[in-house]
């Protein structure tokens, strides 16, 4: 909960700021810069009279400037109003909050990329027959190089890029090579509704696509205490060679034979420091959810590292970090709503929308997996809060600059009362979306 709260304030004040630092550079007289709702537990005044608080209610916060619509404005003071500013400075002040939550995106993804990047080359490790991929032209051992022309160099890139499809009718394209190979091929593939409306979408499944993976062999890395296969006496760095005569060459063949024996003696031939012995291995019966009965020994396998010839790192320079960190965001602003357009058109799952828990708990385990992780869940949500913000919906930052906007082309304000139906039907949407969202947090919970 405390990595959730810190994270929000963050976002907050830096959102709060963009509107307090532009209206103060517009003239605007601000008289609260508050963080939190409720009660103020602290608070404290500078030399422009301005008040700042930190609130009981840590789901927000707000800047409150001086404004005739709000309260008495003394004559004095009437030049230092927010409704008395040009309508040009009013929407500069409204569009700083969101533009702020850009700007720290920029600077978390400009650290990230200074520290440096590193993931593996999306190399094919199996591919589906009658798939995407296969129609494509894709083979195992092949590296995406890049995806509709936008370079790929990572399975985390991959990941981005399909990303952006779901949901698209159309040609995909790819630009692959084999290892070892700097002649790159190019193939197209089709989409029809590609993954439309699934509420967890498998990219790389729905692709017919496997990653590389080193060959696993039957190296025992874990003994479960007192299950089949610790009573017989196997150990951790145990290699099975055969069972029952049948070589043993890879986990997921040892895997499918234990399976299919439950209850069954079994002659295992093992290698143990260097030298050969046969066990005796009776697998116990275990019933899956789905009924069916197989057999089970509790044993772990030794996971092998990928290839070091795989493994890409980055490593950039101020400047060009942080041109790919502007980049990043507004790739990332521009995936957001295209994200929010195909969920109104039916092509993304409603179901993808979160609310507050799962941010939370996305929040927590970010940090728990690291800094790296953190920061970069951190400008995700930046972001997520700037491109909220600025949707033409009253109540919400793009709703006065529609407001605005309207007064900037007609020469005079939305009338009062048009802006205050807009305001609840506002509200009322966004109180919609929130319900919404924690009812599919409960989902997920269950």
């Amino acid at each position: 909960m405390g990595i959730t709260l810190a994270t929000l304030a963050v976002l907050v004040a830096v959102h709060e700021f963009g509107h307090f630092w532009v209206a103060r550079r517009c003239g605007v007289k601000v008289l609260r810069f508050s963080i939190g709702f409720g009660t103020p537990l602290l608070r404290w005044r500078d030399s422009l009279d301005t008040e700042y608080a930190i609130a009981a209610i840590p789901l927000g916060g707000y800047v409150k400037m001086l404004d005739e619509r709000e309260g008495e404005v003394g004559p004095d003071e009437l030049h230092l109003a927010f409704n008395r500013k040009p309508v040009l400075s009013r929407i500069a002040v409204v569009a700083a909050g969101p533009v702020a939550n850009f700007v720290l995106a920029i600077v978390a993804y400009w650290a990230l990329f200074m520290a440096g990047e590193s993931g593996y080359a999306p190399v094919i490790g199996a591919v589906e027959t009658g798939s995407v991929a296969e129609v494509a032209g894709l083979e195992p051992g092949q590296e995406i190089v890049s995806i509709d022309g936008r370079e790929t160099p990572t399975w985390q890139a991959v990941s981005f890029r399909l990303l952006e499809r779901i949901g698209d009718t159309g040609p995909i394209l790819f630009s692959v090579r084999y290892p070892d190979s700097d002649v790159v091929y190019e193939s197209q593939g089709q989409l029809n509704r590609w993954l439309a409306g699934d509420d967890e979408p498998d990219l790389l499944g729905g692709l017919g696509l496997t990653l590389y993976m080193p060959p696993i062999v039957p190296l025992l890395d874990e003994i479960v205490p007192d299950s089949p296969a610790d009573r017989a006496g196997l150990q951790t760095g145990d290699r099975i060679l055969s069972t029952d005569g049948v070589p043993m060459t890879l986990w997921e063949n040892w895997v499918d034979y234990v399976r299919s024996r439950p209850g069954e003696n079994m002659t295992v031939l093992l290698e143990r420091d260097g030298r050969e012995l046969e066990v005796m291995l009776t697998p116990e019966a275990s019933t899956t959810p789905d009924g069916e009965i197989i057999g089970r020994v509790g044993v772990g396998v030794a996971i092998p590292d990928m290839p070091e010839s795989q493994r890409r790192e980055f490593h950039r320079g101020p400047l060009e970090a942080l041109v790919a960190g502007g980049q990043r965001t507004g790739e990332m602003v521009s995936f957001t709503l295209n994200s929010m357009v195909k969920m109104v058109q039916g092509l993304i799952s409603p179901k993808n929308l979160s609310g507050p828990i799962t941010i939370a708990k996305v929040a927590t385990a970010s940090a728990k997996s690291g800094l790296e992780s953190y920061i970069g869940f951190l400008a995700l949500l930046s972001i997520s809060l700037g491109v909220l913000n600025l949707l033409p919906i009253p109540v919400l930052d793009g709703g006065h600059l529609l407001y605005y906007s309207i007064e900037l082309v007609v020469g005079k304000p939305v009338p009062e009362r048009v802006q205050m139906v807009g305001y609840q039907v506002g509200l009322l949407l966004v109180v919609s979306l929130m319900v919404f969202a924690l009812y599919n947090d409960f989902s997920r919970l269950s």
